[in-house]
C-alpha cells in the first residue's frame, strides 16, 4: 500500500509541475480576453426582422472575416436578435470594426458618364445617390472611394453572389490587384457581362462606392479574373477579404461601438491578481496556524492545482483559443474557497476520528473514504451548476461559469491523488504527528472552528 501511495503521489506532483515547466520552456501563456489586453467590441442589430438561420449565416461569414484578420481568441455571440463580437488585442481597431458588419453588397453597373466629385453640387447638378439607396436595378451616381469622382451608373448586371473567392497579389510590375475566381454558374454570367461591355468600363460598386471601374477587355474569363486599379496594399486586402467571405444575409446596424485600451485591462488583471494572492495568502496562513503541519499540505496542493490550472488553461488557449478574461480569473479565485474547503472537510474528519480514540496513522486513511463522499458530492453539485450555467448563458457569465467547473474538477484530482497520499505518508512520521510546533496531532486535537466546517464533515 505505501509503494501505490509513494507512486501516486511522485505521479501526481510530476505531472502538474512538469506540465507547468514545459508550458513555461515553450513560451506558452494565457491568451487573455477583450477586458484584460485591451481591442474592440460592437453590438450589431439587423435593421429590419430577420429569421434565426439568418443570423447564424451571418455570425459564421462575421467569424470568417475576423479569423482572417488575425485576430486572436474572437467572441462573436447571439444575444436575442443581436450580433456581439468580441476583438481582443486586435491592432488596427478601426479597420476591423468596418470590415466585421459590411452588409458587402457588391453590384458590376456599366458606366455610362464620369464626372468630377462635387461635394456641394447646384440645383442643376447631379447629386451623389446616398448608400441606402444604392437600388440595383436603378440608375445612380455613385462617388468612388478618394470622393474625387462622380460615376453615373446603370442597372446592376451581375452581383458579387457570381464570385466564389478573391485574393489580393501583387503584379508583374509591383503593383497591388485582386485576383478573383467565379463560382460554376457564376461563370458563365461573368462572361456575359464581359461581351454586353467588352471595351467598356464596368463599374464595382461596393455598398454604394466604387471601388474601381475597370475596362472590359476580354469577352471570356473562363472562371478567373482581375480587378485592377491604383490599390494600396490595404485597399487590395480588405477588399479581397470582403469579397471572399461573402455578402451577410441580413442588414445589420452598429448599436453600440467601444474600444478597451490595454492600459485597462492589465490594470484589471493586475487588480484580480493582486486580490488573488492576498485572499490566498490570508487562507494559507491561517490553514498553517489552525492544522499546523497539515497547513503545509494545503500550501503544496494549492501550488499543484494552480501549475495544473496554469498549463491547462495556457494549452487550451492555443489549440482551442480559449481566452481567459476578467469573469474568468473571478470563478479561479472563487473556486480556491472551494478547493481550501476539501482540506477542511478532510481535517475535520481526522479530528473526529483523533478525539473517538484512534491514533492519526489509522485515522487518515479511514477519515479520507469517509470526507472523499462530502467532498465528491459537494464539487459535482459545483460542477454541474458550473456546467448549467455555461450552457444557459453568454458572455462573461460563461466565462466564470468554465473557469470554476474546471478548477472545481482539477480539485477533485488533486484531492485523491495529492491529498490523500500525502496525508497518509506523513501520518507515519513521528516528526510530524508530534513535534512541538508542527505537530499534526496538537492541532487535530485542538476544539473544531464550528460552523460550517464542522457540520459539512
Amino acid at each position: 500500500m505505501r509503494r501505490g501511495l509513494v507512486v501516486s503521489l511522485v505521479v501526481i506532483l510530476v505531472l502538474g509541475f512538469g506540465a507547468l515547466a514545459a508550458t513555461i520552456a515553450v513560451g506558452n501563456t494565457p491568451h487573455l480576453g477583450l477586458d484584460l489586453q485591451g481591442g474592440a467590441s460592437v453590438v450589431l442589430a439587423p435593421k429590419n426582422k430577420v429569421k434565426s438561420k439568418d443570423l447564424k449565416t451571418s455570425i459564421e461569414i462575421i467569424r470568417n472575416r475576423v479569423d482572417a484578420l488575425g485576430v486572436a481568441e474572437p467572441d462573436i455571440t447571439q444575444q436575442g436578435n443581436n450580433i456581439v463580437i468580441e476583438l481582443p488585442g486586435v491592432k488596427n481597431q478601426q479597420r476591423a470594426l468596418q470590415l466585421v458588419g459590411r452588409t458587402a453588397q457588391l453590384l458590376f453597373r456599366p458606366v455610362l458618364n464620369q464626372l468630377p466629385y462635387n461635394a456641394n453640387p447646384g440645383p442643376n447638378q447631379p447629386q451623389a445617390t446616398p448608400a441606402e439607396q444604392d437600388e440595383p436595378s436603378a440608375t445612380v451616381y455613385l462617388p468612388d472611394k478618394n470622393k474625387s469622382v462622380l460615376y453615373q451608373l446603370g442597372p446592376a448586371q451581375l452581383t458579387g453572389k457570381a464570385l466564389a473567392s478573391a485574393d489580393a497579389v501583387i503584379d508583374q510590375t509591383g503593383q497591388w490587384k485582386v485576383d478573383f475566381t467565379t463560382t460554376g454558374k457564376g461563370s458563365g454570367q461573368w462572361d456575359e457581362v464581359a461581351r454586353n461591355n467588352y471595351q467598356k468600363q464596368v463599374a464595382i460598386d461596393l455598398d454604394g462606392v466604387v471601388q474601381s471601374a475597370p475596362q472590359i477587355n476580354a469577352q471570356s474569363f473562363n472562371g478567373r479574373g482581375e480587378i485592377t486599379g491604383n490599390f494600396s496594399q490595404t485597399d487590395a486586402k480588405n477588399l479581397a477579404l470582403v469579397l471572399k467571405y461573402g455578402a451577410l444575409p441580413v442588414q445589420l446596424v452598429p448599436q453600440t461601438v467601444e474600444t478597451v485600451s490595454a492600459t485597462l485591462g492589465k490594470d484589471s488583471l493586475s487588480a484580480g491578481l493582486v486580490a488573488g494572492a492576498v485572499g490566498i495568502a490570508l487562507v494559507a496562513l491561517y490553514m498553517v496556524f489552525y492544522y499546523r503541519a497539515l497547513g503545509l499540505v494545503v500550501w503544496i496542493g494549492l501550488a499543484l492545482s494552480g501549475a495544473m490550472l496554469y498549463s491547462l488553461i495556457s494549452y487550451l488557449g492555443k489549440s482551442s483559443g480559449l481566452a481567459l478574461s476578467l469573469s474568468g480569473v473571478t470563478g479561479i479565485i472563487v473556486s480556491v474557497g472551494v478547493t481550501v474547503d476539501s482540506y477542511i472537510v478532510y481535517f475535520e474528519r481526522l479530528k473526529d476520528e483523533i478525539r473517538s480514540g484512534k491514533t492519526i496513522r489509522s485515522s487518515v486513511d479511514r477519515g479520507f473514504k469517509r470526507a472523499y463522499r462530502t467532498i465528491l458530492a459537494a464539487d459535482l453539485v459545483s460542477i454541474f451548476a458550473a456546467g448549467t450555467l455555461y450552457l444557459l448563458s453568454v458572455g462573461a457569465v460563461r466565462g466564470f461559469a468554465f473557469f470554476l467547473g474546471l478548477s472545481t474538477l482539477l480539485d477533485l484530482i488533486t484531492a485523491y491523488f495529492f491529498t490523500r497520499p500525502m496525508v497518509v505518508l506523513l501520518g507515519r512520521s513521528r516528526f510530524f504527528t508530534e513535534a512541538r510546533w508542527v505537530g499534526v496531532a496538537r492541532g487535530l486535537a485542538a476544539p473544531g472552528p464550528g460552523g460550517i466546517a464542522e457540520a459539512t464533515a
